[in-house]
């Protein structure tokens, strides 16, 4: 039983105090989970339920999950947001939609894992507090798992049908969202269909209206399962058409992204001994362009669009032993991603660059993992070893590139694309039996992360960064040394007759950490090809990916408290330091401090909620990476959520209650020219919206 985090309508992502009543069992110390939607009568559609009060977040999870202590979201447009965990984001996270880990589309990530988890689809969340078990692969940080909605295995042999289904509108962007899951199902067989639909229009803030910010997205797939004994097979199949979405911080918005998902499992039991395996495969297209939703250049020859795709093939088997009052699981996995990138100009069939080329990056793991108790005091400890293989194919150019594309791109050709490394790691997560309503724990690890393509096969200086959106050129480096990290966490989950507790400070200490720095010892003097091309594309002070020494420190704490039966309030507070311990600078695009606190009155089929949300400046930013800093602001919400029926329920609420013109530092800066946010200015936070939601389930 894991530690179901039920988020009421007003939450900040904190426990409600009935959610803390359940964190009891051995594992409320690894896992948080989230019910996204349900109901408690829905039974058919996930393993656990809870009313569907969650918070609107967005068209995308990211918002919900980073409403949880240490978390917070990088907006880089409406379907493109990135969940930040203690001030580590993109691939440094371990990053799951429905149990599948998969490679981006593009290079810079427009398209990141929690891009294919609509919200009308998600049904659980699940958070590994900390830093991710060896289980589910490396990592610098935690793991969340975005799971969807299914019709289960039910007792009896007479088929069930059931549904999990919502519509939802909100008013800042003028969007609305429809999907969900429906199909029968028995002891023996289960079978569902989903589908979603979301269509938005751009943003609109206190200032006016933030251009190239909408979005479109369809998802359509089916699941089926058949459960003989202690056996379990099961198939998923899903595709998502992602249409002209706009990402005002990028140089680019999405034309289109097309993947399709398909994934195959067997679970099974012999003799008191457990099997798990499952194979997948991700195949992503994608398009993106300067010209469709915003404003064209006015020169033919600057119209760019870049084509990618991407495909990734993952498999996983593991054993489980009961051992030593426990339960060993030995097991390995494996990652497959092939990469192409591809820039172009429309207007003219010689511009091409065949930027990032075949690039081929490949992992197989093996792990080792205890879970289990002795006497007082409850331990997972893990040990895995991962064994990566990295190339890129040769570059290729059209005959209207000028020599300076084509001189990089020989000596690139000429390079040693080829790179290989063996990475280890461990990971000691210990805590207590409540005693006196308190469980003590804590968690030591070793993690590593492999660079991603972008940061090792960059030859081209381009803005594409895999995802920083910080307005820079970058380069990679085929030279950079894997990431590498010494982590120490300790907390205690505390609760009482009528409260909850739960702070954790921690430490990260990573050697080889990927920074962009500056490219050489002569900043803003064009004396080399990359310079000379980043100066014509706007930046004459380009940056270049390298390893070099960094440390993240904070605490967070999430709590509550019922001061009557009907009345209780709740809040969270984050806070995480990151800087280079090389040099006197900061980590770039560490969340600022914020806390939320929120009241909510409520009784047996309703409640109201009103939340305020306070976040500090940021003023210890990236000198290197021309970060600005951004002053604090607090907001006001409320949101109120009724059961109209049995199977039935409705929530409304409205954010930015007082219409506040505020800039979030994780926002990014824009791009976007004849919008009303200035060129160059950091993007502002959502006006005032109201949204309504109708959940429907059986």
């Amino acid at each position: 039983m894991k530690s179901y985090l039920f988020l009421s309508a007003s939450f900040a992502g904190v426990m409600s105090l009935c959610g803390a009543a359940q964190a009891q069992s051995s594992s409320s110390a690894l896992e948080d989970v989230i019910v996204v939607t349900g109901s408690a009568r829905s039974a058919m559609t996930i393993d656990a339920t809870a009313p569907d009060v969650t918070p609107d977040g967005g068209p995308d999870v990211a918002g919900i999950v980073a409403r949880l202590p240490g978390a917070a979201i990088i907006d880089n447009g409406a379907l493109s947001g990135q969940v930040q965990y203690r001030g580590l984001f993109g691939e440094r996270l371990n990053l799951r939609v429905d149990g599948q880990s998969f490679a981006s589309g593009g290079p810079n990530m427009m398209d990141p894992p929690l891009h294919y988890a609509p919200a009308p689809l998600v049904g659980v969340i699940v958070v590994d507090r900390g830093v991710s078990p060896v289980r589910n692969g490396p990592g610098l940080a935690g793991g969340v798992d975005a799971q969807f909605k299914r019709v289960d295995f039910i007792d009896g042999s007479d088929l069930k049908f059931g549904y999990d289904a919502t519509v939802l509108a909100r008013s800042v962007d003028d969007s609305i969202a429809v999907g969900g899951v429906a199909g029968a199902s028995n002891e023996t067989y289960r079978f569902d269909v989903l589908g979603s639909y979301e269509d938005g229009d751009d943003v609109e803030f206190p200032g006016g209206t933030i251009a190239s910010s909408s979005h479109k997205r369809a998802v359509y797939g089916a699941s089926g399962g058949v459960k003989l004994g202690d056996q379990e097979f099961g198939v998923d199949l899903r595709r998502q058409k992602t249409g002209p979405t706009g990402n005002p911080p990028f140089p680019m918005d999405i034309r289109f992204f097309e993947t399709d998902f398909a994934r195959v499992k067997w679970n099974g039991a012999f003799g008191g001994i457990k099997f798990e395996s499952a194979f997948s495969i991700a195949d992503v297209e994608h398009a993106m362009n300067n010209f469709d939703l915003r404003p064209a250049p006015a020169d033919p020859m600057r119209f760019r669009e870049t084509l990618a795709d991407a495909r990734t093939l993952s498999g996983k088997f593991a054993i489980i032993i009961p051992s030593a009052g426990g339960d060993l699981r030995l097991g390995f996995d494996m990652d497959d991603a092939d990469k192409d990138v591809t820039i172009t100009n429309p207007n003219n069939i010689n511009f091409f660059i065949n930027s990032l080329s075949d690039i081929q990056m490949q992992r197989k793991g093996a792990f080792a993992e205890w879970t289990g108790e002795s006497g007082w005091l409850n331990a997972e400890l893990g040990l895995r070893a991962d064994f990566h293989d990295a190339s890129a194919g040769e570059a290729s150019l059209g005959s209207a590139l000028p020599m300076g594309p084509v001189n990089l791109a020989n000596a690139f050709n000429a390079a040693d694309r080829n790179w290989d490394k063996t990475t280890v790691d461990g990971v000691i997560r210990l805590w207590t039996k409540e005693a006196n309503g308190v469980s003590w724990r804590m968690t030591m690890a070793h993690k590593t992360r492999a660079p991603g393509y972008v940061e090792r096969f960059s030859w081209l200086p381009t803005e594409a960064s895999g995802g920083l959106a910080d307005g820079n050129v970058y380069v990679g480096d085929l030279q950079l040394n894997s990431e590498t990290a010494w982590i120490a966490e300790a907390g205690a989950d505390w609760r009482g007759e009528n409260f909850y507790l739960r702070p954790t400070v921690f430490y990260r200490r990573i050697d080889d950490y990927v920074q962009g720095v500056p490219f050489d010892a002569t900043v803003g003097i064009l004396d080399s090809p990359q310079e000379m091309i980043a100066a014509m594309n706007g930046d004459p002070t380009p940056l270049r990916f390298a390893n070099v020494d960094a440390a993240l420190y904070g605490v967070d704490v999430d709590g509550g408290v019922a001061l009557t039966d009907y009345f209780r309030l709740d809040g969270v507070i984050s806070y995480v330091r990151g800087k280079r311990r090389d040099i006197d600078d900061n980590l770039y695009r560490i969340a600022p401090p914020h806390a939320s606190l929120a009241a909510t009155y409520e009784h047996a089929n309703w409640s109201v909620s009103a939340e305020t949300v306070l976040v500090a400046d940021q003023n210890k930013v990236s000198a290197t990476n021309s970060e600005q800093t951004t002053d604090g602001y607090a907001l006001f919400n409320l949101t109120g959520n009724i059961d109209i029926a049995e199977g039935v329920s409705f929530s409304a609420g409205v954010s930015n209650l007082f219409d506040k013109n505020y800039r979030q530092h994780l926002g990014g800066y824009n791009r976007i020219a004849n919008s009303d946010v200035a060129i160059g200015e950091r993007l502002p936070g959502n006006g005032r919206g109201a949204f309504v939601r109708v959940h429907l389930s059986r």
